[in-house]
């Protein structure tokens, strides 16, 4: 993924060291206003020293501003009156200059869970799909500079896209139009099963990780527009519409009807083959064209038959 990100360049202080010199700062130009008021309440000079302790306590105020925090996989992108200065990903207490603005995301794998949407499989039948998404902010560049996130955001009046969790919900609302986009175009070049579908080709219900991989495929085209990196991309729901459910139901219980009889039909002529031939080996009995037939039918009646056989003892002689 090509990126336009780069490391924060500028000046970077310990923030606890900073923390020190500003609280002292802070301190020093409270009591210098204090000292000047006291000063000319006597009627002594302490003009100057009260403007510059004023000066002071304005410039240590704006100093405070510059205090950030990190935790692990948390960023700052800053910006220098507009211009893109780079992204500071340093984890701990810092002072930067407080003249940069900075915007705060988050670096963290991220899950979506997408509703099932309908979608017309390859043979136009209407199937219920959904995915699963895992999820990361790869290039914070392209996530707040290539696409509209600060506006996308739903964040207070003033505010936009400014707080980390309204920029981090506007790039999930994008992924989430994007996979749903994506899942429409995947879906849409495969049938559901192999009963729509020719011998051996690549179905929905059958692709499994093939599926999944092109998904990701797609995504992840889809998705670096905005400097998303997909992690893993799933398809965890995947049945007919509901319109169509009854009747892909009664076609899939006659699939499996005929198959069932076929091997049933199989293993009983097997059977009808081994009597006869242990019957003849044996010599057991003889039996001629006409018997053969009649046992043949009726070994077949029994074994396919999904009733219990009722048996008939015969008293009558095979010789006539």
């Amino acid at each position: 993924m090509e990126t336009k990100e780069r490391e924060f360049g500028g000046t970077v202080l310990n923030g606890f060291l900073f923390l020190f010199i500003n609280i002292l700062l802070t301190l020093i130009s409270i009591a210098g206003i204090i000292s000047s008021i006291i000063l000319l309440s006597n009627d002594k000079p302490g003009g100057w020293t009260l403007a510059f302790s004023i000066l002071l306590l304005i410039a240590s105020f704006i100093l405070w501003s510059g205090m950030m925090m990190l935790e692990p996989n948390e960023a700052r992108v800053t910006t220098w009156f507009g211009k893109y200065s780079g992204t500071f990903s340093q984890t701990g207490f810092f002072w930067i200059n407080p003249f940069y603005s900075t915007k705060k995301v988050s670096l963290r794998a991220r899950n979506l869970d997408a509703e099932p949407i309908k979608v017309n499989d390859k043979t136009g039948n209407p199937v219920m799909i959904g995915l699963v998404l895992v999820w990361k902010l790869k290039d914070t560049y392209k996530a707040l500079f290539e696409v509209d996130t600060q506006t996308m955001a739903n964040a207070p009046s003033g505010q936009i896209g400014a707080d980390m969790r309204s920029i981090m919900n506007a790039l999930e609302r994008f992924v989430r139009v994007q996979s749903d986009a994506a899942l429409r175009q995947v879906a849409g070049q495969y049938a559901y099963d192999d009963e729509d579908s020719k011998h051996n080709e690549l179905t929905l219900r059958g692709g499994g990780d093939e599926i999944n991989e092109q998904l990701e495929e797609k995504l992840n085209e889809r998705l670096a527009l905005a400097g998303i990196e997909v992690v893993e991309a799933r398809i965890n729901y995947l049945a007919y519409a509901p319109e169509i459910a009854a009747v892909m139901l009664r076609r899939q219980q006659a699939s499996a009807i005929i198959t069932a009889r076929e091997k049933i039909v199989e293993g009983a002529v097997s059977m009808v083959k081994m009597a006869l031939d242990k019957l003849s080996s044996e010599e057991i009995v003889e039996l001629d064209d006409d018997k053969k037939a009649a046992m043949v039918s009726n070994l077949l009646v029994v074994l396919c038959g999904d009733d219990s056989a009722q048996p008939v003892v015969n008293t009558g002689t095979l010789n006539h």
